[in-house]
């Protein structure tokens, strides 16, 4: 009878509007307050434990390194260059709209800072450059979600946390499903050129192409350092991170000079604001963590699955859908900190490693990024775009396509998807 009082109470918060995080605290303290024999000192306990992670220090960081990127304008040089690599092409400034989200992926970890940071500068350029707005729209939205697949990624790092994976593993399986999202999403995007005879650019010049890829190096070296460094275990994810920020600091401040000391206050409070959301939810969820292992839900849930199904196609199926649905609603952050626990038994005992998990979660996540109601990214761009969520997400269902087809890809071939990456990681997949 509880039990159905507090899932009554969670979708009646979530139907009126209540904030995810707020809803997840108020579940737990709730149901943990009318539990027998369990002291309400364990909602602060659990929140405070939920937190104490090393690792997670990695999630305000990143932030932080892409906030610097964004505000240091350092990203308007990874576009000029990323225009000079695949300008030329047919729809070459959507084609660096791709290639510059999967660069600036390799350094925030978070899609909705490349939506906002990306977006600003190359929708109003697309559409002035003749492109409709359904496409610059769908095109930024849609390539934003590939930040949360290549690494860093701030999901990667939650995931790692909740269930003790391997990160520079996470890092390595995260390569092949965001760069294949990528290229899929400019392959789209050169069928709807040709059809739509969109704009090219002239090939640039040697001499011009050279000035330009001197002017991005120093950002382009970012994503080496972080993802290098974790691969190689030369130092952490967090303090991956850390040298992250202070190198996008010092390249903003002393090489591009576009960083000036008033403009620190202001990132700081953004970075700040931004990364409570999600450690709060995390925080939360660690409390009702408690609640859910107090009334053995993970137990019930594995017996469901031993008793019903026990295929691992199956099983993954089951997974993609449900995350689907859930990311229609709800952030990823808090979508992994409620149910990745509570799958990750099964998942294992049919065989399915923790890592493969993980990128089927994220990448299905992802998706929920650019889906009404909640689509993030897709809000985000629409907003920049000044266009409805109805055209908005018409315009970004054939990329969506992409992502699925990756997505299926990875979890039903996953020897042949991480060919590469076995090579460097054999245990990858076990």
């Amino acid at each position: 009878m509880l039990g159905i009082s507090l899932v009554a109470l969670f979708l009646l918060l979530m139907v009126i509007g209540v904030p995810i995080a707020f809803v997840i605290a108020i579940i737990a303290f709730v149901g943990i307050t009318v539990a027998p024999h369990v002291p309400v000192v364990t909602v602060v306990m659990k929140m405070f434990n939920g937190l104490n992670s090393f690792v997670l220090l990695a999630v305000p960081l990143f932030i932080l390194a892409a906030n610097l990127m964004n505000s240091g304008k350092i990203s308007k040089k990874l576009i000029d260059f990323s225009i000079a690599i695949v300008g030329p092409v047919k729809g070459g400034l959507a084609h660096a709209n791709v290639l510059v989200s999967m660069i600036f992926a390799g350094i925030s970890g978070a899609s909705q800072a490349d939506t906002a940071g990306i977006g600003k500068v190359l929708i109003p350029s697309m559409i002035e450059t003749g492109y409709d707005k359904e496409t610059a729209v769908g095109v930024t939205a849609a390539s934003s979600t590939i930040g949360v697949i290549i690494p860093p990624s701030i999901p990667m790092i939650i995931y790692a946390g909740l269930t003790s994976t391997s990160i520079s593993s996470l890092f390595l399986a995260g390569m092949v499903p965001g760069i294949l999202s990528g290229l899929g999403m400019m392959a789209v995007i050169y069928y709807l050129s040709l059809k739509r005879d969109y704009p090219q650019y002239e090939r640039a010049s040697l001499q011009k192409l050279l000035s330009l890829t001197k002017d991005a190096l120093p950002a382009l070296m970012t994503p080496v350092i972080i993802i290098g460094g974790v691969i190689t275990g030369w130092y952490t994810a967090t303090e991956a991170a850390a040298i992250a920020s202070l190198y996008t600091f010092v390249i903003g401040m002393f090489y591009y000079k576009t960083i000036t000391l008033k403009d620190i206050p202001d990132i700081f409070v953004d970075t700040l604001t931004l990364s409570s959301l999600s450690l709060f939810a995390l925080a939360a969820a660690s409390a009702l963590g408690e609640l859910l292992g107090y009334y053995q839900v993970s137990t019930i849930v594995e017996q469901f699955f031993t008793n019903h199904i026990n295929s691992a196609g199956l099983f993954m199926v089951i997974v993609i859908l449900f995350f689907l649905f859930i990311g229609t609603f709800m952030d990823a952050i808090p979508a992994m900190i409620l149910f990745v626990p509570v799958i990750l038994p099964v998942a294992m005992k049919l065989g399915i490693s923790p890592v493969l998990l993980g990128m089927v979660t994220i990448i299905t996540l992802a998706i929920g990024l650019v889906t009404p109601p909640y689509g993030l990214c897709l809000l985000i761009a629409a907003k920049i775009g000044n266009m409805s969520v109805e055209r908005s997400f018409s315009a970004v269902i054939l990329f969506i396509g992409v992502v699925v087809a990756v997505l299926l890809f990875i979890a039903f071939l996953p020897h042949i998807a991480f060919y590469i990456p076995l090579k460097f990681d054999p245990y990858l997949l076990f």
